[in-house]
């Protein structure tokens, strides 16, 4: 389902205030298990929130290509969605500094982590006083690192 079940304007902008309102919710919801340091957490909400964000998406789309689309809905329905929206675009202006600060702890976690590795790795092989390193095998350490926060 991309489209919003609605028979007129007034339906179709309660639709979308409902929508919005929930997709607030769960945004901020993961905001908080962010902040909470429970990303894992996170996860349940990620399908729902997709399914919604497409939805959002579309109709705002078609929002735009029609703006009749809401043009016989009642004042303080519209209201109401201009004051959801701006609440919607808050939450998620602050989820993306929540996610920006948790990618850069990650980084700084998975570069300490590496070179703790090539210091490891490029102390001298062997035993005695007159080990030699062995050639070839210190810097060559590579981690990968998801993209998803």
């Amino acid at each position: 389902m991309t489209e919003l079940a609605a028979g007129n304007p007034a339906e179709r902008a309660e639709g979308l205030l409902k929508l919005t309102n929930r997709l607030t919710d769960l945004i901020n919801e993961e905001t908080r298990l962010f902040q909470d340091r429970r990303p894992q957490d996170a996860l349940g909400l990620q399908d729902e929130k997709s399914q919604l964000a497409n939805i959002y998406r579309a109709e705002v789309a078609r929002a735009r290509k029609e703006p009749t689309r809401f043009a016989g809905a009642p004042a303080p329905i519209k209201a109401a969605l201009r004051q959801a929206t701006t609440k919607f675009h808050e939450s998620l202006a602050e989820n993306g500094r929540i996610v920006g600060a948790l990618k850069t702890v990650t980084e700084g976690v998975v570069k300490a982590i590496a070179d703790e590795a090539a210091r490891q790795r490029s102390t001298s092989g062997g035993y005695g006083p007159g080990a030699a390193q062995q050639a070839g095998r210190g810097g060559n350490f590579a981690i990968a690192v998801n993209r998803t926060a």
